[in-house]
Protein backbone atom coordinates (compact mmCIF):
# COMPACT_ATOMS: atom_id res chain seq x y z
CA UNK A 1 0.00 0.00 0.00
CA UNK A 2 1.45 3.35 -1.00
CA UNK A 3 1.95 6.26 1.34
CA UNK A 4 -0.65 8.36 -0.49
CA UNK A 5 -3.25 5.66 -0.10
CA UNK A 6 -2.35 5.29 3.56
CA UNK A 7 -2.92 8.99 4.21
CA UNK A 8 -6.24 8.79 2.44
CA UNK A 9 -7.33 5.74 4.41
CA UNK A 10 -6.59 7.56 7.64
CA UNK A 11 -8.61 10.58 6.62
CA UNK A 12 -11.53 8.84 4.89
CA UNK A 13 -13.69 7.45 7.69
CA UNK A 14 -15.60 5.30 5.23
CA UNK A 15 -12.44 3.29 4.48
CA UNK A 16 -12.67 4.09 0.80
CA UNK A 17 -8.92 4.17 0.33
CA UNK A 18 -9.10 0.42 0.33
CA UNK A 19 -11.89 0.47 -2.25
CA UNK A 20 -10.38 2.50 -5.06
CA UNK A 21 -6.64 2.46 -4.53
CA UNK A 22 -5.76 -1.03 -3.27
CA UNK A 23 -4.27 -3.34 -5.83
CA UNK A 24 -6.83 -5.81 -7.18
CA UNK A 25 -6.56 -9.35 -5.97
CA UNK A 26 -8.59 -12.15 -4.39
CA UNK A 27 -10.66 -10.91 -1.46
CA UNK A 28 -10.52 -12.61 1.89
CA UNK A 29 -13.30 -10.99 3.89
CA UNK A 30 -13.96 -12.33 7.37
CA UNK A 31 -16.01 -11.30 10.37
CA UNK A 32 -16.07 -7.83 11.86
CA UNK A 33 -15.73 -7.67 15.62
CA UNK A 34 -15.24 -10.77 17.71
CA UNK A 35 -16.32 -11.34 21.25
CA UNK A 36 -14.59 -8.80 23.42
CA UNK A 37 -13.13 -9.12 26.87
CA UNK A 38 -16.43 -7.95 28.30
CA UNK A 39 -18.24 -10.84 26.67
CA UNK A 40 -20.31 -8.60 24.40
CA UNK A 41 -20.10 -9.51 20.72
CA UNK A 42 -20.74 -6.34 18.73
CA UNK A 43 -20.45 -8.33 15.50
CA UNK A 44 -20.91 -12.10 15.43
CA UNK A 45 -17.76 -14.11 14.82
CA UNK A 46 -18.79 -15.76 11.59
CA UNK A 47 -18.36 -15.22 7.89
CA UNK A 48 -20.61 -12.26 7.27
CA UNK A 49 -21.52 -13.62 3.85
CA UNK A 50 -23.36 -16.41 5.72
CA UNK A 51 -26.61 -16.44 7.65
CA UNK A 52 -26.92 -13.90 10.45
CA UNK A 53 -30.11 -14.50 12.43
CA UNK A 54 -32.22 -12.46 10.05
CA UNK A 55 -33.40 -12.33 6.49
CA UNK A 56 -31.02 -11.09 3.80
CA UNK A 57 -32.04 -8.12 1.69
CA UNK A 58 -30.14 -7.45 -1.55
CA UNK A 59 -30.38 -4.14 -3.35
CA UNK A 60 -28.70 -2.87 -6.49
CA UNK A 61 -29.07 -0.16 -9.09
CA UNK A 62 -27.61 1.46 -12.16
CA UNK A 63 -25.74 4.64 -12.92
CA UNK A 64 -26.88 6.28 -16.14
CA UNK A 65 -23.76 8.42 -16.44
CA UNK A 66 -21.22 5.86 -15.29
CA UNK A 67 -18.09 5.53 -17.42
CA UNK A 68 -17.43 2.01 -16.08
CA UNK A 69 -17.38 -0.41 -19.05
CA UNK A 70 -19.81 -3.35 -19.20
CA UNK A 71 -19.02 -6.43 -21.26
CA UNK A 72 -21.75 -8.87 -22.24
CA UNK A 73 -21.29 -12.23 -20.61
CA UNK A 74 -19.12 -10.82 -17.81
CA UNK A 75 -20.12 -10.91 -14.12
CA UNK A 76 -20.07 -7.09 -14.10
CA UNK A 77 -22.52 -6.93 -17.00
CA UNK A 78 -24.82 -9.45 -15.33
CA UNK A 79 -24.86 -7.44 -12.08
CA UNK A 80 -25.53 -4.15 -13.85
CA UNK A 81 -28.20 -5.69 -16.08
CA UNK A 82 -30.02 -7.21 -13.10
CA UNK A 83 -29.82 -3.89 -11.28
CA UNK A 84 -31.35 -2.12 -14.27
CA UNK A 85 -34.24 -4.56 -14.48
CA UNK A 86 -35.00 -4.21 -10.75
CA UNK A 87 -35.10 -0.43 -10.87
CA UNK A 88 -37.14 -0.30 -14.08
CA UNK A 89 -39.66 -2.82 -12.77
CA UNK A 90 -40.13 -0.83 -9.58
CA UNK A 91 -40.48 2.49 -11.39
CA UNK A 92 -43.18 1.10 -13.67
CA UNK A 93 -45.45 0.67 -10.67
CA UNK A 94 -47.51 3.83 -10.70
CA UNK A 95 -47.30 6.00 -7.63
CA UNK A 96 -44.78 3.77 -5.82
CA UNK A 97 -41.20 4.67 -4.97
CA UNK A 98 -39.18 1.54 -5.86
CA UNK A 99 -36.92 2.01 -2.84
CA UNK A 100 -38.37 3.95 0.06
CA UNK A 101 -41.79 2.30 -0.13
CA UNK A 102 -40.54 -1.27 -0.12
CA UNK A 103 -41.55 -1.85 3.50
CA UNK A 104 -43.89 -0.09 5.92
CA UNK A 105 -42.55 1.83 8.88
CA UNK A 106 -41.23 -0.44 11.59
CA UNK A 107 -42.91 -0.76 14.95
CA UNK A 108 -41.49 1.19 17.85
CA UNK A 109 -39.16 -0.66 20.20
CA UNK A 110 -38.08 0.13 23.78
CA UNK A 111 -35.26 2.67 23.84
CA UNK A 112 -33.90 5.18 26.33
CA UNK A 113 -31.14 7.49 25.12
CA UNK A 114 -29.75 7.82 28.66
CA UNK A 115 -29.25 4.06 29.01
CA UNK A 116 -26.46 4.02 26.44
CA UNK A 117 -22.68 4.31 26.57
CA UNK A 118 -21.46 7.49 24.84
CA UNK A 119 -17.85 8.13 23.78
CA UNK A 120 -16.73 11.16 25.75
CA UNK A 121 -13.11 11.71 24.76
CA UNK A 122 -9.79 10.07 24.02
CA UNK A 123 -8.15 9.46 27.38
CA UNK A 124 -4.73 10.43 26.02
CA UNK A 125 -6.10 13.95 25.39
CA UNK A 126 -7.71 14.51 28.80
CA UNK A 127 -5.60 17.00 30.80
CA UNK A 128 -4.24 15.73 34.10
CA UNK A 129 -3.78 19.15 35.66
CA UNK A 130 -7.27 20.56 35.22
CA UNK A 131 -10.95 19.78 34.50
CA UNK A 132 -12.38 19.28 31.02
CA UNK A 133 -15.90 20.44 30.08
CA UNK A 134 -17.90 18.16 27.74
CA UNK A 135 -21.55 17.71 26.79
CA UNK A 136 -23.94 14.94 25.76
CA UNK A 137 -26.93 16.53 24.05
CA UNK A 138 -27.58 19.51 26.35
CA UNK A 139 -26.20 17.86 29.51
CA UNK A 140 -23.08 19.64 30.79
CA UNK A 141 -20.40 17.34 32.20
CA UNK A 142 -16.94 17.82 33.65
CA UNK A 143 -14.19 15.20 33.55
CA UNK A 144 -11.09 15.22 35.76
CA UNK A 145 -8.41 13.07 37.36
CA UNK A 146 -8.57 12.82 41.15
CA UNK A 147 -5.64 12.46 43.52
CA UNK A 148 -5.47 8.71 42.91
CA UNK A 149 -5.18 9.17 39.16
CA UNK A 150 -8.73 7.95 38.55
CA UNK A 151 -10.95 9.52 35.91
CA UNK A 152 -14.25 10.91 37.18
CA UNK A 153 -17.26 12.60 35.63
CA UNK A 154 -19.63 15.00 37.39
CA UNK A 155 -22.46 17.25 36.36
CA UNK A 156 -20.82 20.55 35.44
CA UNK A 157 -22.70 22.53 38.06
CA UNK A 158 -21.85 23.41 41.62
CA UNK A 159 -24.76 22.62 43.99
CA UNK A 160 -24.09 25.90 45.81
CA UNK A 161 -24.88 28.59 43.21
CA UNK A 162 -24.84 26.68 39.89
CA UNK A 163 -21.38 27.85 38.85
CA UNK A 164 -19.60 25.68 36.28
CA UNK A 165 -17.18 23.31 38.00
CA UNK A 166 -15.17 23.05 34.78
CA UNK A 167 -14.04 26.62 35.39
CA UNK A 168 -12.50 25.46 38.65
CA UNK A 169 -9.17 23.88 39.44
CA UNK A 170 -7.73 20.73 40.97
CA UNK A 171 -6.67 21.17 44.59
CA UNK A 172 -5.31 18.25 46.65
CA UNK A 173 -6.86 15.74 44.23
CA UNK A 174 -10.28 17.38 44.41
CA UNK A 175 -12.22 19.58 42.01
CA UNK A 176 -12.59 23.06 43.47
CA UNK A 177 -15.28 25.50 42.39
CA UNK A 178 -13.64 28.89 41.82
CA UNK A 179 -16.70 30.81 42.97
CA UNK A 180 -16.51 30.02 46.71
CA UNK A 181 -13.92 27.25 46.96
CA UNK A 182 -16.20 24.29 47.56
CA UNK A 183 -14.25 21.10 46.86
CA UNK A 184 -15.62 17.82 45.50
CA UNK A 185 -14.37 14.26 45.45
CA UNK A 186 -14.56 12.12 42.33
CA UNK A 187 -17.90 10.64 43.38
CA UNK A 188 -19.43 14.11 43.78
CA UNK A 189 -19.18 14.25 47.57
CA UNK A 190 -18.45 17.70 48.91
CA UNK A 191 -15.31 17.45 51.06
CA UNK A 192 -14.70 21.09 51.96
CA UNK A 193 -16.61 24.36 52.35
CA UNK A 194 -14.23 27.13 53.49
CA UNK A 195 -17.04 29.36 54.79
CA UNK A 196 -18.64 26.65 56.95
CA UNK A 197 -19.03 27.63 60.62
CA UNK A 198 -16.74 25.83 63.11
CA UNK A 199 -18.19 22.45 64.06
CA UNK A 200 -20.91 22.60 61.40
CA UNK A 201 -21.42 19.63 59.12
CA UNK A 202 -21.44 19.77 55.36
CA UNK A 203 -25.08 19.59 54.17
CA UNK A 204 -26.11 16.30 52.59
CA UNK A 205 -27.40 18.12 49.54
CA UNK A 206 -23.99 19.69 48.96
CA UNK A 207 -22.96 17.10 46.40
CA UNK A 208 -22.62 17.06 42.61
CA UNK A 209 -24.23 14.35 40.50
CA UNK A 210 -21.72 11.78 39.34
CA UNK A 211 -21.84 9.70 36.15
CA UNK A 212 -20.40 6.26 35.56
CA UNK A 213 -17.40 6.27 33.23
CA UNK A 214 -15.02 3.62 31.95
CA UNK A 215 -11.83 3.79 29.93
CA UNK A 216 -11.86 1.13 27.23
CA UNK A 217 -9.04 0.88 24.69
CA UNK A 218 -8.16 4.57 24.98
CA UNK A 219 -11.71 5.94 24.87
CA UNK A 220 -13.57 7.28 27.92
CA UNK A 221 -17.22 6.19 27.85
CA UNK A 222 -20.03 7.67 29.96
CA UNK A 223 -23.35 6.14 31.08
CA UNK A 224 -25.94 8.92 31.12
CA UNK A 225 -28.50 7.17 33.33
CA UNK A 226 -28.17 6.47 37.07
CA UNK A 227 -24.55 5.49 37.73
CA UNK A 228 -25.71 2.59 39.90
CA UNK A 229 -27.34 0.95 36.88
CA UNK A 230 -24.30 1.16 34.60
CA UNK A 231 -23.60 -2.17 32.82
CA UNK A 232 -19.81 -1.96 32.62
CA UNK A 233 -19.66 -5.27 30.78
CA UNK A 234 -21.46 -3.64 27.84
CA UNK A 235 -18.91 -0.90 27.23
CA UNK A 236 -18.02 -1.21 23.51
CA UNK A 237 -14.90 -3.27 22.90
CA UNK A 238 -13.15 -3.79 19.56
CA UNK A 239 -11.15 -6.97 19.39
CA UNK A 240 -8.97 -6.00 16.46
CA UNK A 241 -7.40 -3.10 18.41
CA UNK A 242 -5.61 -5.69 20.57
CA UNK A 243 -4.12 -7.61 17.66
CA UNK A 244 -0.32 -7.69 17.32
CA UNK A 245 0.96 -5.00 14.96
CA UNK A 246 -2.31 -3.08 14.95
CA UNK A 247 -1.71 0.55 14.01
CA UNK A 248 -4.32 2.84 15.57
CA UNK A 249 -4.66 6.40 14.27
CA UNK A 250 -7.25 8.23 16.35
CA UNK A 251 -8.31 11.85 16.20
CA UNK A 252 -11.01 14.17 17.57
CA UNK A 253 -13.05 16.81 15.76
CA UNK A 254 -15.88 19.14 16.70
CA UNK A 255 -18.37 19.64 13.87
CA UNK A 256 -21.06 22.31 13.35
CA UNK A 257 -23.99 20.05 12.48
CA UNK A 258 -26.20 17.43 14.13
CA UNK A 259 -24.72 14.04 14.96
CA UNK A 260 -27.34 12.27 12.82
CA UNK A 261 -26.11 14.19 9.77
CA UNK A 262 -22.58 12.99 10.51
CA UNK A 263 -23.72 9.38 10.92
CA UNK A 264 -25.60 9.66 7.64
CA UNK A 265 -22.52 11.05 5.91
CA UNK A 266 -20.34 8.23 7.20
CA UNK A 267 -22.89 5.69 5.97
CA UNK A 268 -22.73 7.22 2.48
CA UNK A 269 -19.75 5.94 0.45
CA UNK A 270 -21.28 7.28 -2.77
CA UNK A 271 -20.34 10.90 -2.01
CA UNK A 272 -16.61 10.29 -1.76
CA UNK A 273 -15.49 10.43 -5.42
CA UNK A 274 -17.55 13.61 -5.91
CA UNK A 275 -17.13 15.53 -2.65
CA UNK A 276 -13.45 14.63 -2.27
CA UNK A 277 -12.48 14.59 -5.93
CA UNK A 278 -8.70 14.75 -6.35
CA UNK A 279 -8.08 15.02 -2.62
CA UNK A 280 -5.71 12.19 -3.50
CA UNK A 281 -5.21 9.80 -6.38
CA UNK A 282 -7.89 7.40 -5.12
CA UNK A 283 -10.84 9.83 -5.06
CA UNK A 284 -11.88 10.75 -8.60
CA UNK A 285 -15.28 11.88 -9.77
CA UNK A 286 -15.12 9.61 -12.82
CA UNK A 287 -15.15 6.65 -10.41
CA UNK A 288 -18.64 7.55 -9.15
CA UNK A 289 -20.88 4.59 -9.94
CA UNK A 290 -23.71 2.38 -8.74
CA UNK A 291 -23.14 0.17 -5.72
CA UNK A 292 -24.57 -3.13 -4.55
CA UNK A 293 -25.75 -3.44 -0.94
CA UNK A 294 -26.52 -6.63 0.95
CA UNK A 295 -28.26 -6.11 4.30
CA UNK A 296 -27.25 -8.98 6.57
CA UNK A 297 -28.65 -7.95 9.94
CA UNK A 298 -31.32 -5.63 11.28
CA UNK A 299 -31.87 -5.38 15.05
CA UNK A 300 -33.37 -2.94 17.54
CA UNK A 301 -29.88 -1.47 18.02
CA UNK A 302 -28.83 -1.08 14.41
CA UNK A 303 -27.99 -2.97 11.25
CA UNK A 304 -25.07 -4.45 9.33
CA UNK A 305 -24.23 -5.63 5.84
CA UNK A 306 -21.87 -5.67 2.88
CA UNK A 307 -21.45 -3.37 -0.10
CA UNK A 308 -19.23 -2.97 -3.14
CA UNK A 309 -18.94 -0.94 -6.34
CA UNK A 310 -20.25 -2.65 -9.46
CA UNK A 311 -16.85 -2.22 -11.14
CA UNK A 312 -14.96 -3.95 -8.30
CA UNK A 313 -17.17 -6.74 -6.91
CA UNK A 314 -14.10 -8.47 -5.50
CA UNK A 315 -13.55 -5.59 -3.02
CA UNK A 316 -16.30 -6.08 -0.44
CA UNK A 317 -16.73 -3.73 2.51
CA UNK A 318 -18.53 -4.60 5.73
CA UNK A 319 -20.45 -1.80 7.48
CA UNK A 320 -22.20 -1.80 10.83
CA UNK A 321 -24.23 0.86 12.60
CA UNK A 322 -24.70 0.31 16.33
CA UNK A 323 -26.69 2.47 18.74
CA UNK A 324 -26.43 5.13 19.79
CA UNK A 325 -24.08 6.52 17.11
CA UNK A 326 -21.24 4.15 16.16
CA UNK A 327 -20.38 3.29 12.56
CA UNK A 328 -17.80 0.67 11.69
CA UNK A 329 -16.44 -0.13 8.23
CA UNK A 330 -13.83 -2.71 7.35
CA UNK A 331 -12.28 -4.47 4.40
CA UNK A 332 -9.86 -7.39 4.39
CA UNK A 333 -7.68 -8.41 1.48
CA UNK A 334 -5.13 -11.10 0.82
CA UNK A 335 -2.16 -10.00 -1.24
CA UNK A 336 -0.10 -11.99 -3.72
CA UNK A 337 2.29 -12.85 -0.92
CA UNK A 338 -0.55 -14.54 1.00
CA UNK A 339 -0.56 -11.92 3.78
CA UNK A 340 -3.97 -10.64 4.79
CA UNK A 341 -4.34 -6.90 5.38
CA UNK A 342 -7.13 -5.55 7.54
CA UNK A 343 -8.31 -1.95 7.22
CA UNK A 344 -11.01 -0.50 9.45
CA UNK A 345 -12.62 2.80 10.37
CA UNK A 346 -14.50 3.14 13.65
CA UNK A 347 -16.50 6.35 13.83
CA UNK A 348 -17.69 7.27 17.31
CA UNK A 349 -20.09 10.20 17.40
CA UNK A 350 -21.33 12.10 20.43
CA UNK A 351 -24.29 14.51 20.20
CA UNK A 352 -23.24 17.76 21.86
CA UNK A 353 -26.41 19.76 21.33
CA UNK A 354 -28.57 20.97 18.49
CA UNK A 355 -26.55 21.58 15.35
CA UNK A 356 -23.25 20.29 16.67
CA UNK A 357 -21.48 17.06 17.54
CA UNK A 358 -18.09 15.57 18.34
CA UNK A 359 -16.38 12.96 16.22
CA UNK A 360 -13.81 10.47 17.51
CA UNK A 361 -12.33 8.78 14.48
CA UNK A 362 -10.35 5.58 14.94
CA UNK A 363 -8.63 4.34 11.81
CA UNK A 364 -6.41 1.28 11.92
CA UNK A 365 -4.37 -1.17 9.90
CA UNK A 366 -2.98 -4.60 10.61
CA UNK A 367 -1.35 -7.49 8.78
CA UNK A 368 -1.82 -11.18 9.42
CA UNK A 369 1.93 -11.55 10.00
CA UNK A 370 1.80 -8.95 12.80
CA UNK A 371 4.14 -6.49 11.09
CA UNK A 372 3.21 -2.79 11.04
CA UNK A 373 2.58 -0.75 7.92
CA UNK A 374 5.91 1.07 7.99
CA UNK A 375 4.99 3.52 5.23
CA UNK A 376 2.10 4.85 7.31
CA UNK A 377 3.88 4.92 10.66
CA UNK A 378 6.59 7.19 9.22
CA UNK A 379 4.11 9.93 8.36
CA UNK A 380 3.85 12.59 11.11
CA UNK A 381 0.44 12.53 12.73
CA UNK A 382 -0.13 16.24 12.15
CA UNK A 383 0.07 15.65 8.40
CA UNK A 384 -2.41 12.79 8.61
CA UNK A 385 -4.72 14.88 10.79
CA UNK A 386 -4.55 17.91 8.49
CA UNK A 387 -5.60 15.69 5.59
CA UNK A 388 -8.49 14.41 7.70
CA UNK A 389 -9.63 17.92 8.60
CA UNK A 390 -9.52 18.85 4.92
CA UNK A 391 -11.87 15.95 4.18
CA UNK A 392 -14.26 17.12 6.89
CA UNK A 393 -14.13 20.72 5.65
CA UNK A 394 -14.97 19.60 2.12
CA UNK A 395 -18.24 18.21 3.54
CA UNK A 396 -18.89 20.85 6.19
CA UNK A 397 -20.69 23.45 4.09
CA UNK A 398 -23.36 21.26 2.55
CA UNK A 399 -23.81 19.10 5.67
CA UNK A 400 -24.46 22.21 7.75
CA UNK A 401 -26.88 23.42 5.07
CA UNK A 402 -28.59 20.02 5.11
CA UNK A 403 -29.04 20.37 8.86
CA UNK A 404 -30.58 23.81 8.36
CA UNK A 405 -33.01 22.46 5.77
CA UNK A 406 -34.03 19.57 8.01
CA UNK A 407 -34.92 21.89 10.88
CA UNK A 408 -36.62 24.45 8.64
CA UNK A 409 -38.72 21.88 6.77
CA UNK A 410 -39.68 20.08 9.99
CA UNK A 411 -40.65 16.97 8.03
CA UNK A 412 -39.55 13.33 8.08
CA UNK A 413 -36.80 12.60 5.59
CA UNK A 414 -39.03 10.71 3.14
CA UNK A 415 -40.72 14.02 2.33
CA UNK A 416 -37.56 15.72 1.07
CA UNK A 417 -34.97 12.96 0.50
CA UNK A 418 -34.87 11.19 -2.86
CA UNK A 419 -32.99 8.05 -1.91
CA UNK A 420 -31.70 5.62 -4.53
CA UNK A 421 -31.23 1.92 -3.94
CA UNK A 422 -27.94 2.06 -5.85
CA UNK A 423 -26.32 4.39 -3.29
CA UNK A 424 -28.50 5.25 -0.26
CA UNK A 425 -29.41 1.91 1.35
CA UNK A 426 -27.54 2.55 4.60
CA UNK A 427 -28.90 6.10 4.88
CA UNK A 428 -32.42 4.81 4.41
CA UNK A 429 -31.88 2.06 6.99
CA UNK A 430 -30.54 4.59 9.49
CA UNK A 431 -33.54 6.92 9.24
CA UNK A 432 -35.91 3.95 9.46
CA UNK A 433 -34.09 2.85 12.60
CA UNK A 434 -34.80 6.33 13.95
CA UNK A 435 -38.50 5.66 13.39
CA UNK A 436 -38.26 2.69 15.76
CA UNK A 437 -36.33 4.31 18.61
CA UNK A 438 -36.81 8.06 18.19
CA UNK A 439 -39.50 8.16 20.87
CA UNK A 440 -36.72 7.48 23.38
CA UNK A 441 -34.50 10.36 22.20
CA UNK A 442 -34.56 14.08 23.07
CA UNK A 443 -35.40 14.75 19.40
CA UNK A 444 -35.02 12.97 16.07
CA UNK A 445 -35.79 13.04 12.34
CA UNK A 446 -36.81 9.63 11.06
CA UNK A 447 -37.81 8.31 7.66
CA UNK A 448 -41.56 8.52 8.28
CA UNK A 449 -41.79 10.15 11.69
CA UNK A 450 -40.06 12.90 13.65
CA UNK A 451 -40.02 14.67 16.98
CA UNK A 452 -38.43 18.12 16.82
CA UNK A 453 -36.49 19.56 19.76
CA UNK A 454 -38.71 20.94 22.54
CA UNK A 455 -36.95 24.31 22.33
CA UNK A 456 -35.15 26.08 19.51
CA UNK A 457 -31.42 25.72 19.02
CA UNK A 458 -31.00 29.43 19.73
CA UNK A 459 -32.75 29.10 23.09
CA UNK A 460 -30.81 25.95 23.95
CA UNK A 461 -27.41 27.44 23.14
CA UNK A 462 -28.07 31.05 24.21
CA UNK A 463 -30.77 31.10 26.91
CA UNK A 464 -29.46 34.39 28.34
CA UNK A 465 -28.29 35.88 25.06
CA UNK A 466 -25.36 35.33 22.71
CA UNK A 467 -22.83 37.45 24.60
CA UNK A 468 -23.68 35.84 27.94
CA UNK A 469 -23.42 32.38 26.43
CA UNK A 470 -20.01 33.00 24.87
CA UNK A 471 -18.73 34.49 28.11
CA UNK A 472 -20.06 31.65 30.26
CA UNK A 473 -19.02 28.83 27.97
CA UNK A 474 -15.55 29.91 26.86
CA UNK A 475 -14.42 32.66 29.24
CA UNK A 476 -10.76 31.65 29.03
CA UNK A 477 -10.57 31.78 25.23
CA UNK A 478 -10.34 35.54 24.79
CA UNK A 479 -12.60 38.14 23.23
CA UNK A 480 -13.69 38.58 19.62
CA UNK A 481 -10.75 39.20 17.32
CA UNK A 482 -8.27 37.60 19.69
CA UNK A 483 -6.19 34.68 18.44
CA UNK A 484 -8.05 32.35 20.76
CA UNK A 485 -11.55 33.70 20.16
CA UNK A 486 -13.92 30.77 19.96
CA UNK A 487 -15.01 29.94 16.41
CA UNK A 488 -16.78 26.58 15.94
CA UNK A 489 -16.13 26.67 12.19
CA UNK A 490 -12.39 27.19 12.52
CA UNK A 491 -9.97 24.26 12.21
CA UNK A 492 -8.00 25.37 15.25
CA UNK A 493 -10.99 25.00 17.58
CA UNK A 494 -12.59 22.10 15.77
CA UNK A 495 -9.48 19.92 16.02
CA UNK A 496 -6.15 21.40 17.14
CA UNK A 497 -7.28 22.26 20.69
CA UNK A 498 -8.24 18.58 21.10
CA UNK A 499 -5.05 17.09 19.61
CA UNK A 500 -1.65 16.95 21.32
CA UNK A 501 0.32 15.99 18.16
CA UNK A 502 -1.13 18.95 16.24
CA UNK A 503 -0.67 21.38 19.15
CA UNK A 504 2.93 20.24 19.56
CA UNK A 505 3.64 20.58 15.84
CA UNK A 506 2.05 24.04 15.78
CA UNK A 507 4.13 25.16 18.77
CA UNK A 508 7.32 23.84 17.16
CA UNK A 509 6.56 25.60 13.88
CA UNK A 510 5.88 28.89 15.68
CA UNK A 511 9.12 28.64 17.67
CA UNK A 512 11.14 27.70 14.59
CA UNK A 513 9.60 30.54 12.62
CA UNK A 514 10.59 33.08 15.28
CA UNK A 515 14.10 31.62 15.50
CA UNK A 516 14.56 31.68 11.73
CA UNK A 517 13.40 35.31 11.63
CA UNK A 518 15.92 36.34 14.29
CA UNK A 519 18.76 34.38 12.71
CA UNK A 520 17.88 35.70 9.27
CA UNK A 521 17.99 39.30 10.46
CA UNK A 522 21.28 38.70 12.30
CA UNK A 523 22.82 37.10 9.22
CA UNK A 524 21.76 40.01 7.04
CA UNK A 525 23.20 42.48 9.54
CA UNK A 526 26.51 40.65 9.89
CA UNK A 527 26.81 40.32 6.08
CA UNK A 528 26.70 44.11 5.71
CA UNK A 529 29.71 44.64 7.97
CA UNK A 530 31.89 41.81 6.68
CA UNK A 531 34.81 43.01 4.58
CA UNK A 532 35.81 39.70 3.02
CA UNK A 533 33.56 38.62 0.15
CA UNK A 534 33.67 34.96 1.16
CA UNK A 535 32.29 35.72 4.64
CA UNK A 536 29.74 38.14 3.28
CA UNK A 537 28.54 35.50 0.82
CA UNK A 538 28.33 32.88 3.56
CA UNK A 539 26.13 35.07 5.77
CA UNK A 540 23.96 36.02 2.81
CA UNK A 541 23.41 32.32 2.13
CA UNK A 542 22.57 31.74 5.79
CA UNK A 543 20.11 34.62 5.66
CA UNK A 544 18.52 33.16 2.52
CA UNK A 545 18.18 29.72 4.19
CA UNK A 546 16.61 31.32 7.26
CA UNK A 547 14.13 33.13 5.02
CA UNK A 548 13.28 29.82 3.39
CA UNK A 549 12.86 28.21 6.82
CA UNK A 550 10.57 31.07 7.86
CA UNK A 551 8.44 30.53 4.76
CA UNK A 552 8.25 26.75 5.23
CA UNK A 553 7.26 27.15 8.89
CA UNK A 554 4.51 29.49 7.75
CA UNK A 555 3.23 26.80 5.39
CA UNK A 556 3.23 24.30 8.26
CA UNK A 557 1.29 26.68 10.50
CA UNK A 558 -1.18 27.34 7.71
CA UNK A 559 -1.72 23.64 7.05
CA UNK A 560 -2.44 22.96 10.73
CA UNK A 561 -4.71 25.93 11.42
CA UNK A 562 -6.38 27.20 8.23
CA UNK A 563 -9.56 25.78 6.77
CA UNK A 564 -9.62 24.25 3.32
CA UNK A 565 -11.53 26.31 0.75
CA UNK A 566 -12.43 24.84 -2.63
CA UNK A 567 -10.52 26.47 -5.52
CA UNK A 568 -13.63 27.75 -7.28
CA UNK A 569 -14.73 29.40 -4.02
CA UNK A 570 -11.38 31.16 -3.72
CA UNK A 571 -12.06 32.94 -7.01
CA UNK A 572 -15.42 34.35 -5.97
Amino acid sequence: MTTAVGVRCLSEFAAVGSIFAIEKGPAAVASGFGRGKSGQALIPRSDFFGDVASSSVSCSGRSSSSSIPRRRGSPLYAIADQATREVDEGQRKKGEDPFTDVAPAAEKVPYNWQEQWYPLYMTSEIPKDGPLALTVYDRNLVVFYDGDGKLNCLEDRCPHRAAKLSEGQLMDGRLECLYHGWQFEGDGTCAKIPQLAPGAKIPKRACARSYAVKDSQGILWVWMADARTAPYEKVPYYEHYDKPGWGDYSTIHELPYDYSILVENVLDPAHIPISHDRTDSGAKRELAQAMVFDLKERTDLGFAGNWYNISTPETVNFTRFHAPSMVYNEVKRTGRDGIESHFSATVLTRPTGQGKCMLILRFGFSRSDGKPFTAITRIPKWIIHSTGTTILEQDMGFLSAQNETMVRENKPTKDFYLNLKSQDVWVDEYRKWMDKVGHGMPYYFGHRTLSPPPISALQEHSPAGLTATISSTYPSKGAFGHKYARDPTNRYFRHVVHCKPCRTALSNFEKAQKASLVLGLLSAGVATIMSKPVYRTAFVIVGFLMSLAYYLCGLGIKRITENYVRPHRNRL
